[in-house]
């Protein structure tokens, strides 16, 4: 069909003509060209007037004797006829489909035209999917995964919202859209690693204890001085392997007073129980046709970091040495992991660079997902070849997707604006980006917001179940009172009393520090299991001469009984003479505290109220540490009888 004639200004890239017939935005079209034949181009923007309906075109290009498609060097004639593309004539040119190689994601908008990503370019030249949230990136991502899955790619996927779980159901509701593809519902083996303790029928993830020194120091949480440094690696020099219960003791011969938060930062990494001598076997993650899930859904974000880390940096060297398969590695959330640099570094942010600048060597690809492009690393995101966008909004993150993606105009730019759910920009597949119709899914999808109207019933009777409930910020015990009722010999009584607290942020001349305070008595909790407290000194209610006789006593000189007496009485000494247990004489960092309280339910027997406010607790602090920030929580406190 003819839609009208070209006119005006002509280059061998663009043109324009008079419409005709009618036609729309981003339809394909051909003209025929003396020198090359019938020419595929596009139309990019329509404009009307009063008197006649322009429509600018891009040329896409022609295919040669060889069968490659070429730009033309020598624009059209003035006035050569323009046809509406036939299908046919499209997929010469474009090559789009490719069933053996390729996955199938869907039809090309408006034609009756599969579309198949080059799976072997994926693996090797790395993918990005981009939207708003709710615009379909998970959904779209479920249908990538399906056709890797089809063709027996290894596929690990990091999902922090547990969302593909549901991947092992039959689609039932799409029996009918997918018929009509040729396709039918079906189900997809896959095996889920995580916290069985937060995320019920998940195998557990035990991370390998091996690392290197530096691996070690990377996942601290905090950054080490060069004196923590020192103390640190002298003593690691004295271990064959890794082993953070050694490693301890090491460093408590130490002598340097650096040792303590450096003690305190190590045991906080074996507290958080994900790394084992028997760790999950990476050649069970990896291995041919089957797809593991780390599902790391309800972590905090700073165990969801090491996680990644240590499994992507440990593949990645596996991979090197050709001791796993090639694989797909697909992660959600991506902006988490590897944040553009002005938004922070995250402890996963430099493997995640070397991945997408170098995984194409060694047969990793990656796929990473983000409803914040702008908040992606830049550096990954231009390494990603072939990019799927749908709907975004924010400006922030179409100026990161026009910088990062070939081909993209102002024109396709605007339309990303207003695509609708179902339908993806995909780029990478030919010079200039395709609008794609997304196939339904065979498996079920698992990323469904709640549909509150359809549910109005069963979510009143949760939210006043809800609220007969608290949900606090605690910190608890590693312990649970089963564990304590089977340790014992006899029937015991576990009273669960709930202690409000602080975590509260501090610094000094080392460095950051976080220490945790019951705000009764503005204690230090320094073993949250047995609740075990120390008290601050108060030194404003000392005497000069007993300040003087306190660090004669710290530096262990002799003290008479006439100047202890007064400091035996106020508890600060002994019978003994000797230093009080009871107080912290020491540096208060040697007590720092690393756990972050997390906002659970909990059956309680007591809930104590606050006795002592921030501000007491600042001036309480002021002569020993600066006070950053102050988190108010409650220590779960189990009292046996």
């Amino acid at each position: 069909m003819i839609l009208g004639k070209i006119i005006g200004r002509v280059t061998p890239t663009e043109f324009s003509f008079k419409v005709e017939k009618e036609t729309k935005k981003f339809e394909y079209v051909q003209v025929y060209h003396k020198v090359y034949d019938y020419v595929l181009c596009q139309i990019i923007e329509l404009e009307r007037t009063s008197d006649e309906s322009i429509a600018k075109c891009k040329t896409i290009g022609y295919k040669d004797k060889e069968g490659k498609v070429k730009l033309i060097r020598i624009p059209f004639d003035i006035g050569s006829e323009v046809l509406e593309a036939e299908d046919e004539f499209i997929k010469k040119i474009i090559k789009l489909e490719d069933e053996k190689k390729g996955a199938f994601i869907g039809k090309l908008e408006g034609r009756n035209i599969k579309v198949f990503l080059d799976l072997n370019n994926l693996l090797t030249k790395h993918c990005a999917v981009l939207a708003k949230s709710g615009a379909g990136k998970s959904y779209t991502v479920g249908v990538l995964v399906e056709e890797i899955l089809e063709k027996r790619i290894p596929l690990l996927i990091i999902d922090p919202h547990g969302e593909y779980q549901k991947m092992r159901f039959e689609n039932s509701e799409a029996v009918e859209e997918l018929k009509k593809l040729g396709l039918k519902p079906q189900s997809y083996s896959l095996k889920e690693y995580g916290d069985s303790e937060i995320n019920e029928g998940v195998s557990p993830l035990k991370l390998s204890k091996n690392m290197t020194n530096a691996e070690l120091v990377h996942l601290l949480p905090t950054k080490l001085s060069s004196t923590q440094m020192g103390v640190i690696y002298s003593a690691l020099k004295n271990m064959d392997c890794l082993d953070f219960n050694e490693l301890l003791l090491e460093l408590e011969n130490d002598e340097s007073a650096a040792k303590w938060s450096v003690i305190n930062m190590i045991e906080y990494l074996n507290n958080l129980d994900i790394f084992s001598d028997s760790p999950t076997s990476y050649n069970e993650l990896v291995s041919s046709g089957n797809c593991s899930v780390i599902n790391i859904k309800g972590m905090t974000p700073e165990v969801q970091e090491i996680i990644v880390y240590k499994i992507c940096k440990d593949l990645f060297e596996l991979r090197k040495k050709n001791e796993v398969p090639p694989f797909f590695l697909v992660v959600e959330e991506a902006h988490n992991f590897c944040p553009e640099r002005s938004f922070g570094e995250a402890k996963s942010s430099k493997i995640m660079r070397t991945i997408a600048s170098e995984g194409r060597k060694f047969g990793l690809g990656l796929c990473v997902i983000s409803q914040r492009p702008a908040r992606v690393d830049k550096s990954v995101l231009s390494q990603c070849t072939t990019q799927i966008i749908m709907k975004v909004t924010n400006p922030n993150d179409l100026k990161a997707i026009g910088n990062s993606v070939e081909g993209i105009t102002s024109e396709s730019e605007t339309e990303i604006r207003n695509l609708p759910i179902g339908t993806s920009l995909v780029s990478g597949v030919v010079d200039i980006p395709l609008f794609v119709n997304i196939r339904p899914r065979k498996s079920m999808h698992g990323g469904e917001a709640i549909d509150i109207l359809s549910e109005k019933r069963d979510v009143k009777k949760d939210l006043e179940t809800f609220e007969k409930r608290d949900l606090l910020p605690l910190i608890k015990p590693r312990t649970s009172v089963k564990d304590l009722q089977l340790m014992s010999d006899k029937e015991i009584n576990v009273k669960i009393k709930l202690v409000p607290s602080a975590v509260i942020e501090c610094s000094d001349k080392e460095g950051e520090f976080n220490i945790l305070l019951e705000l009764i008595n503005g204690s230090v909790i320094v073993d949250k299991e047995k609740f075990v407290t120390k008290k601050i000194p108060d030194v404003t209610s000392l005497s000069r001469d007993e300040v003087v006789i306190l660090k004669k006593a710290f530096a262990k000189q002799t003290i008479t009984d006439e100047e202890a007496k007064n400091l035996v009485k106020k508890r600060y000494l002994n019978n003994d003479k000797t230093l009080s247990n009871n107080y912290i004489f020491s540096k208060l960092r040697k007590h720092s505290h690393y756990d972050k309280p997390k906002f659970l339910s909990i059956e309680y027997d007591e809930k104590l109220e606050p006795v002592l406010s921030e501000e007491t607790i600042r001036k309480k602090l002021s002569n020993i540490a600066n006070l950053k920030n102050f988190k108010e929580c409650f220590v779960v406190k189990y009292e046996i009888s």
